[in-house]
């Protein structure tokens, strides 16, 4: 009975705590609550395009949005003929379950864009997948379509230079999307059931001609007992309450200057009640402390470097006390979160080509994907001084363009190349390997 109970207790928390087994997926992009941080695990290090490869297969089209991850679903988002589409494969075997055309989508204008570059985002129950055209759409694991809408025409047209790059996140019942462009800039939350508009809530800065325009994810952390959304673009950074998009703090100074044309791509990482920013289009970096009303410039900045400290377009990563920066070029730096010292820093080999895909931290190591699809795996923790050289544990070619950020989970990467998605390693990887 006692058994029956403890299990009865553990299904209700469960449950009631989605977050819980989100850790165990990828749900959005840069995995649970977007951090970068993989469940603890054992991840390859040594793999390529043909070596230890569980399975491989070819996309219906291009994108630059990384896949998600619940329980066996896989999906990915992409420009199939020319519409915006979503698709769901298996974990396990790689096999395509169904594939969704939505409308017409709109190429995309940089060399590495797309018209899929946002991630989708998933609870277990319904899939959501943003587009450049503005349009938004919501599915359940069996393909069926709950709704969909495009913002441009609901809310005002795109006006970002270049593609629209932000993912959608989910909290509660609603999936939240941040608009930061020159013009109606905003933050909106839709109902997954139904599509209905939740709230929104204007986010609107007069800044210099590119700097108000913002490529960047928002965050949810917990602020003050509450559930905040950290959104980081146009010279400031915020926390909006999550459940009535209310503006709750502001953080700005970041350019004091009025600089032109410091548009953001990189998006801020939250943990441990702290929010580090790279700003300035790389060079700078400044820790904020998370919480307050009004206001919080000059009360909540920890530390601020300047000076090539930070990243242009690769997100950094925060786990354990410390803070973890890959530069445009290959410089990994970590540094102690508070206070901003460094532990250790290192170049990965120097090459024409930069890094767009964001570096994620699984089973201890740093994986930082070149755009040239060279896959470097790093030791996160090594030992000695802190002028010890960069560790390299291994230099995998996939082979192929990457500019998405992979996926990792279960002991598995998930890596989306220009025309395929990889899954390397996992148990039928060992197995096979054992044979």
């Amino acid at each position: 009975m006692r058994g029956r109970i403890a299990v009865l207790v553990v299904a209700v928390f469960l449950s009631a705590h989605p977050l819980v087994h989100a850790a165990e997926n990828w749900p959005r992009w840069r995995g649970p609550n977007g951090t970068g941080v993989a469940a603890p695990g054992e991840y390859p290090v040594k793999f390529s395009a043909t070596d230890g490869v569980t399975w491989k297969i070819e996309l219906p089209g291009p994108g630059s949005s990384s896949p998600v991850v619940w329980d066996d679903a896989i999906f990915v988002t992409c420009e199939a003929d020319g519409h915006d589409a979503i698709c769901r494969f298996g974990l396990e075997d790689g096999k395509q379950a169904w594939k969704k055309v939505l409308g017409g989508g709109r190429a995309g204008k940089h060399p590495n864009g797309t018209g899929a570059n946002p991630s989708p985002a998933t609870d277990g129950k319904h899939v959501v997948a943003y587009f450049k055209s503005g349009r938004l759409g919501c599915f359940d694991f069996a393909g069926n379509k709950l709704w969909e809408k495009n913002l441009q025409e609901e809310y005002g047209k795109d006006t970002l230079w270049w593609d629209l790059g932000t993912s959608p996140i989910i909290f509660g019942n609603n999936v939240i999307i941040a608009v930061m462009q020159t013009g109606d800039s905003y933050l909106a939350a839709f109902n997954l059931d139904t599509g209905k508009e939740a709230w929104k809530t204007p986010r609107q800065y007069e800044r210099p001609v590119e700097s108000d325009q913002s490529y960047s994810t928002p965050q949810l952390a917990t602020v003050d007992g509450k559930q905040q959304i950290i959104t980081w673009g146009s010279d400031h950074l915020t926390g909006h309450d999550a459940t009535t998009g209310k503006l709750m703090w502001d953080s700005a100074g970041f350019n004091p200057d009025d600089e032109k044309n410091w548009r953001v791509i990189a998006s801020q990482a939250v943990g441990e009640g702290v929010a580090v920013v790279p700003f300035g289009r790389g060079p700078n970096l400044c820790a904020v402390k998370l919480g307050g009303q009004g206001d919080v410039t000059e009360t909540n900045w920890l530390w601020k470097l300047e000076q090539g400290a930070g990243a242009d377009v690769p997100t950094p990563l925060i786990n354990g006390g410390l803070l973890y920066v890959l530069a445009d070029k290959g410089k990994i730096t970590c540094r102690e979160l508070k206070t901003g010292k460094q532990r250790w820093s290192g170049e990965l080999p120097k090459d024409k080509d930069k890094y767009y895909a964001s570096p994620i931290l699984a089973g201890g190591k740093l994986y930082c994907v070149r755009e040239d699809g060279m896959t470097y795996v790093v030791n996160a923790t090594p030992k000695g001084a802190a002028d010890s050289p960069l560790e390299v544990l291994a230099k995998n070619d996939m082979g192929e363009h990457i500019i998405a950020t992979p996926a990792a989970v279960r002991g598995s990467l998930l890596i989306r190349g220009e025309t395929h998605l990889f899954r390397v390693g996992g148990e039928r990887a060992k197995v096979a390997a054992a044979k």
